[in-house]
């Protein structure tokens, strides 16, 4: 689940990274009033979950309150890739001295969280890693010891950070990693973290002016908090529905519905679909143990979706039982009366069963993994 600039940097405030103290608004007035609480100049932002906010004009500074209403009322009549912008996050203008890149993902080959920061702020740190990839200090984060001081001073070394800022830094790099492995975070970046002027008679300091915080959706059910956090605009209509019904679901661009059991299985299949030539509509696993309920409930999504030419049922029986899976797919033809054919390959537990039910209904079925694609891809193309 992606949190907007103005969450993230509200959850990063409670982990002691400073940041802005911008207001959220939703219409014209009520950023003009925004702006008159925190003082002139400001910047004002779009909250939408999509990057390239500032090239698509959502991100403007305001330097009277009259402008101030108008650039909110401009970036509030924008779509920006697709997601309409419902609010605006009015910050202080700040006098940048300089900025940072400071983040933290999940490393896949070390398998643990890692941070990464770079002299290069304010860019998109996958171009500074494909162009100036020394540019990126990379620390991996023990889950065990957390991120020590000395581990947070070495960063600020290695990217030029003058020594002023360090203890401010080592401060900042700690919170972050705290609200990352606390939230259950699988990415949280600061970009750019400034060096800001506060003034003639007062010292720069850094400030988070950009957040960016994603919460892996496997760990909601601990930070019940955050539900209410979720931007209903991220989503399609189906995959509101599949996470209403527990499903693991996507929308794709092709016309052959998928109803797999296992990520792994489902992910195969999709392979197997392009490499026959057919192209998948959606990823859908239902997991292991899916009941017939559940079984319907993802059907009627799949059928949903008017690109969908066939549907194509790929279950291997475990956990899941064949029979139920098949009992699944009966119910739902019987509520949602499809005029698409489709193709089913169901092994492993009471797969006679289940071939047996689906036999009944009509539908045709593949011993073979490989046949049961080709077959869906056929139909597809007619």
């Amino acid at each position: 689940m992606k949190l907007h600039e103005y969450q993230s940097k509200q959850l990063f405030d409670k982990y002691g990274v400073p940041v802005p103290q911008g207001i959220v608004a939703e219409t014209p007035g009520a950023a003009r009033a925004a702006a008159e609480r925190i003082g002139l100049p400001v910047v004002i932002k779009s909250q939408v979950l999509v990057g390239g906010r500032g090239k698509a004009g959502g991100v403007k500074v305001a330097k009277t309150l009259d402008e101030v209403e108008a650039r909110a009322r401009d970036i509030l009549s924008l779509t920006i890739k697709g997601l309409p912008v419902r609010k605006v996050l009015v910050d202080p203008a700040a006098d940048i001295r300089s900025e940072i890149y400071l983040g933290i993902v999940i490393d896949r080959t070390s398998r643990r969280a890692t941070l990464m920061a770079s002299a290069a702020g304010g860019m998109d740190i996958e171009e500074v890693a494909a162009r100036t990839p020394e540019k990126i200090v990379r620390v991996p984060i023990d889950p065990f010891v957390g991120l020590p001081d000395y581990s947070a001073r070495d960063i600020a070394v290695h990217i030029g950070l003058p020594r002023e800022h360090w203890s401010e830094f080592i401060q900042i790099a700690k919170g972050l990693a705290n609200a990352f492995v606390a939230n259950d975070a699988s990415l949280a970046e600061i970009n750019p973290l400034a060096v800001v002027g506060q003034g003639d008679n007062a010292p720069a300091r850094l400030i988070a002016l950009d957040g960016k915080i994603v919460i892996d959706d496997n760990a909601m059910f601990r930070h019940p908090e955050l539900t209410e956090a979720r931007d209903p605009d991220e989503d399609s209509e189906a995959e509101k529905k599949a996470r209403a019904a527990g499903l693991n679901f996507i929308s794709l661009d092709g016309n052959i519905g998928c109803m797999v059991n296992g990520a792994g299985l489902a992910m195969a299949t999709m392979d197997i679909i392009q490499y026959y030539g057919g192209q998948p509509a959606n990823f859908l696993d239902v997991a292991g143990g899916a009941k017939a309920d559940k079984v319907a409930a993802a059907l009627r999504i799949i059928l949903d979706d008017p690109k969908v030419k066939v549907v194509l049922f790929n279950i291997f029986g475990g956990i899941t039982r064949g029979d139920e899976v098949a009992r699944g797919i009966v119910e739902a033809l019987d509520e949602v009366k499809p005029n698409v054919p489709m193709v089913a390959r169901i092994v492993g537990t009471n797969q006679e069963e289940g071939n047996r039910i689906l036999a009944s209904a009509n539908i045709a079925t593949a011993s073979s993994f490989s046949a049961a694609v080709q077959k869906a891809v056929e139909l597809a193309k007619q």
